[in-house]
């Protein structure tokens, strides 16, 4: 038998791969499926967005390989937007490198800075990837606390000194994913001292800023000292509703991207010209009020959401960022596993349990905004029904 590579014994499927069989599986059962699990944008970009992308599409041009960097244009587009956005004045031919959405980046970091035995400091709770990134790179992960008692800030403090002074990459994400906190201009400046003082990489995965903001957007790299040490990513994912589109970036000075560009370029062969072409459009003309429609949708969805909350006795922060609802499950449920598998087999229900974001998620569950009214509705009035069978 040919063996896989070692290095994947060190990770699981990804959850959300491993829980679509499972809820494959019961849709084949003839039961509807509300799927509330996955952040995944069910709102189409501006519609003059898809034009710009189709516009290049029919050039006959555009249909080669590109530039591994991005082209000149989108990197402009992303330099103007950071600093109309975020008030971040950056340097586009050599403090951007776009990517094939922030998600590849995150991985690509990782293998650019991280040896065998090398650590990095992981949110607990936190995106997944930040961990089974630094594994796949031969690295360690070493956990820190978010607590809700401190509005899911990293408890600076209680981070083990040698364990500060020997790690290499620091991941942070504000606004925060899987729990919706908000971080201030204050809070982001103690990370940035905490990890100058350690000479840290700082990575700030930043996508959430303009979904339902809590507070005008903030960038980490606006802080004191940070671009010594920091570098940033964001994507139109969420932020444009281009999830499919995989189009990001990376922000931070050059000396810190560079080696980010020199693994990449020997992995991938450059974005699809029409999709940095619909970028450019999206990062110069989706206005204010495109941004504000599309969160008055989200708003209502989440309004929605929390009858589902109270309902089911759970509780939840109404003052968050980003496209989920972080909920606290009552101890009266003795078992959050199945909890969640019983809304999933006999409601057709899907949440995502805390868990798979940290064992500081243990007793939470998370909803997305990704769902359409109707079937909000439906899963409100399905839980109403039922509501006995949750008292």
């Amino acid at each position: 038998m040919i063996k896989p590579a070692e290095r994947l014994d060190l990770i699981e499927e990804y959850y959300f791969s491993k829980r679509a069989k499972e809820i494959a599986k019961v849709r084949e059962s003839g039961k509807k499926i509300l799927n509330f699990s996955i952040g995944n944008p069910d709102l189409p970009p501006a519609s003059s967005v898809i034009d710009a992308l189709y516009k290049s599409a029919r050039n006959p041009n555009n249909h080669g390989y590109q530039p591994y960097a991005g082209t000149p244009e989108l990197k402009e587009a992303f330099a103007e937007w950071y600093g109309k956005t975020f008030g971040v004045e950056l340097n586009p031919a050599t403090e951007i490198l776009p990517l094939i959405g922030s998600k590849e980046g995150l991985y690509h970091i990782s293998m650019a800075y991280l040896n065998p035995g090398d650590t990095a400091l992981v949110p607990n709770p936190g995106y997944a990837v930040y961990a089974v990134a630094t594994k796949l790179a031969g690295g360690t992960p070493i956990y820190y606390d978010l607590d809700e008692s401190d509005n899911w800030l990293p408890a600076l403090e209680k981070i083990d000194e040698e364990a500060a002074r020997n790690a290499k990459i620091m991941w942070i994400n504000y606004p925060n994913m899987p729990t919706g906190a908000v971080a201030t201009k204050s809070d982001l400046q103690k990370i940035v001292d905490f990890a100058r003082k350690y000479d840290l990489l700082l990575c700030n995965d930043n996508p959430y800023s303009l979904v339902l903001p809590q507070q005008e957007p903030l960038s980490v790299l606006s802080l004191d000292g940070a671009k010594e040490i920091a570098v940033e990513f964001n994507s139109l994912s969420k932020s444009h509703n281009m999830a499919g589109w995989r189009i990001g970036m990376v922000a931070g000075r050059n000396e810190l991207i560079a080696p980010i560009l020199k693994f990449m370029s020997n992995i991938n062969t450059g974005i699809f010209k029409p999709i940095q072409d619909g970028a450019i459009y999206a990062l110069r003309n989706v206005d204010e009020k495109w941004h504000e429609e599309r969160n008055s949708i989200y708003a209502k969805r989440k309004e929605m959401i929390f009858e589902i909350i109270e309902m089911l006795g759970l509780t939840a922060n109404k003052k968050t960022n980003g496209m989920f609802v972080w909920a606290k499950v009552p101890e009266k449920i003795k078992d959050v596993d199945e909890f969640v598998d019983k809304l999933l087999y006999e409601f057709g229900i899907v949440l995502t349990p805390g868990r798979i974001f940290g064992s500081n998620g243990n007793r939470f569950v998370r909803f997305s905004l990704g769902v359409k009214e109707e079937e909000i509705a439906e899963a409100v009035e399905i839980i109403r029904r039922n509501r006995d069978k949750f008292a």
